[in-house]
């Protein structure tokens, strides 16, 4: 190498990842219930679409009554 390009200092050693905490079986259970419950909620959400893919997916009522009763 140059004398301009200074030499790099050799990198740190890595240190290996600390173990996870254990989960107790009481929250597993928790998060389990957590999910189900946002499954629900997805689910009702998911019946209010009115649209597809190809937009509109029911018939347009064209004939509607107006002020003067035609």
């Amino acid at each position: 190498m140059g004398f301009l390009k200074p030499k790099m200092p050799p990198l740190p050693p890595v240190q290996p990842l600390p173990e996870p905490p254990g989960v107790s079986q009481e929250e597993k259970d928790a998060i389990a219930a957590e999910q189900r419950e946002m499954e629900r909620k997805r689910r009702g959400r998911k019946s209010t679409i009115l649209t597809g893919p190809l937009g509109v997916e029911q018939e347009a009522e064209t004939e509607n009554k107006t002020l003067l009763g035609s």
